[in-house]
C-alpha cells in the first residue's frame, strides 16, 4: 500500500504489511534511504529484546546504530524523553541524513517521530508499530508529538515517515488490554467512514478477539486504507477532513488528562469518548438510537469500557475545562466530531456546553 500525503504521489511512502517484515527493517532502510549512515532505534523497556537485534542488522549493512530505550507508558511522551533521544543522536554523530526508527506503540511512535521531525530541523523516520493501535492509526499519517502537563499532544509536528513496516506476528504476544484498546480505533474507522466495514467487524468479532491472522491482516489493511485516504485529502488538518479522525478524542483526551496519563489507556478513553459523542448525537436528533446501540454493543464485545471507571474523578466542569484545550477548538469554542449516520461524521462548532455535559452520563 502507498500513502501519498496531500495527494502528492512523488512524496508518498509505502506501508508494508507482511508477517515477519520486522526482520527486513535494515534492508528496507538501505533501499529507501541509500545515503543514511546513522540510525537510532527508539523503543521502550518492554520491547528491548525485540528491537535490539535491529541495531546489529543495521551495522551489518554499514549503518552506525544505537538503541535508545524509554520507560513504557504515556509518561515517556514528554519533553524530557525527547531530549534523551537528541542526546543519543548526538552521541552517534548523526547528521541530517540520519534516520530514527520507532519500534513500539503509539507513545514510542509519537515521541520518536517528533525527535525525527525536530532534530537538525528534520531527519528521516521509519515507523515499526508493534501494537494494534499503532498499526491501524498512529503510525500512519505523519502526526508526531509529546504531551504537556495541561494537555495531550500540545507540542508536535507533521512529519511523514519514509515508510511503515507492519508485522502482524508481533500481535501474538501483545497484552490483552493493549490489544483491546487498539480495537477502539478500529471501531472508529467503521463509524466515521465505512458502514460496511463496521458490519464486517460485527460479523467477525469472535475471530478478531482470537487474533486470527486471517481476519487481522484485512482488518489492519482496511484501517490503513481509510486513514491514508483522509491524510491524502487533508495532510495538515486545514480543511476539517482530517479532524474527523478524532471522533471521540476530544472527550478521550480530557478523560486521560483528568485521570492522569497511564490510568486509562488511550483506547479505553477513546471508547468512552465515542460513547459520549454518539450519545450527544442521539440527543441532538442527528442519528437514530440504534447507531449508538450497535456501537455500544461492538465496543463491549471487544471488552472495552463505555463509561469511566469509578476511580476516575471527572466532574462535568473539569471535563469541559480540559476539552477547551483541544487543538480542534477555534477562538475557545468547542469543535466536536459527531456522527450523522453510521459511516459518516462531521465537525460541529455549535454544540452548547450543557448538551456536552449531559452526554457524559447515560
Amino acid at each position: 500500500m502507498r500513502v501519498s500525503p496531500g495527494g502528492r504521489p512523488a512524496t508518498g511512502y509505502d506501508i508494508v504489511l507482511q508477517a515477519g517484515v520486522l526482520r527486513e527493517t535494515a534492508a528496507f532502510l538501505t533501499d529507501r534511504l541509500p545515503d543514511c549512515r546513522a540510525a537510532v532505534v527508539v523503543t521502550d523497556g518492554n520491547l528491548r529484546d525485540l528491537a535490539a537485534p535491529l541495531t546489529d542488522a543495521l551495522r551489518g549493512v554499514g549503518v552506525a546504530s544505537a538503541l535508545h530505550v524509554v520507560e513504557p507508558g504515556e509518561k515517556s511522551k514528554s519533553l524530557e524523553s525527547l531530549h534523551g533521544i537528541y542526546g543519543t543522536l548526538l552521541d552517534l554523530k548523526a547528521d541530517r541524513r540520519a534516520c530514527v526508527i520507532a519500534v513500539g506503540g503509539g507513545v514510542v511512535g509519537d515521541l520518536a517521530g517528533f525527535a525525527a521531525a525536530s532534530y537538525m530541523r528534520g531527519v528521516s523516520l521509519i515507523q515499526v508499530p508493534t501494537s494494534l493501535l499503532a498499526m491501524v492509526d498512529s503510525s500512519v499519517g505523519g502526526k508526531t508529538g509529546v504531551n504537556l502537563p495541561r494537555g495531550k499532544n500540545l507540542v508536535g509536528a507533521f512529519h511523514q515517515p519514509a515508510g511503515v513496516l507492519v508485522d502482524p506476528d508481533v500481535l501474538r504476544t501483545l497484552p490483552d488490554r493493549e490489544y483491546h484498546g487498539g480495537l477502539a480505533e478500529v471501531v472508529k474507522y467503521g463509524v466515521i467512514s465505512d458502514a460496511a466495514f463496521f458490519g464486517w467487524l460485527e460479523e467477525n468479532a469472535g475471530a478478531i478477539l482470537d487474533r486470527d491472522p486471517a481476519v487481522l491482516v484485512p482488518l489492519i489493511a482496511r484501517c490503513c486504507e481509510l486513514k491514508a485516504a483522509v491524510v491524502a485529502a487533508d495532510e495538515f488538518e486545514t480543511t476539517g477532513v482530517r479532524a474527523t479522525l478524532n471522533y471521540g478524542h476530544t472527550f478521550a483526551h480530557a478523560f486521560e488528562n483528568l485521570a492522569g496519563y497511564g490510568v486509562l489507556s488511550h483506547g479505553e478513553a477513546v471508547s468512552v469518548g465515542m460513547t459520549c459523542a454518539a450519545r450527544l448525537a442521539v440527543s441532538r436528533g442527528m442519528i437514530p438510537p440504534d447507531v449508538l446501540t450497535r456501537q455500544t454493543a461492538l465496543l463491549e464485545r471487544f471488552r472495552l469500557p463505555i463509561e469511566l471507571p469509578a476511580a476516575v474523578e471527572a466532574p462535568p466542569d473539569a471535563v469541559l475545562a480540559a476539552m477547551r484545550s483541544d487543538k480542534k477548538n477555534v477562538a475557545g469554542a468547542l469543535r466536536l466530531v459527531l456522527p450523522v449516520r453510521l459511516g459518516e461524521v462531521r465537525v460541529f462548532a455549535d454544540v452548547p456546553e450543557e448538551q456536552v455535559t449531559a452526554a457524559l452520563t447515560p
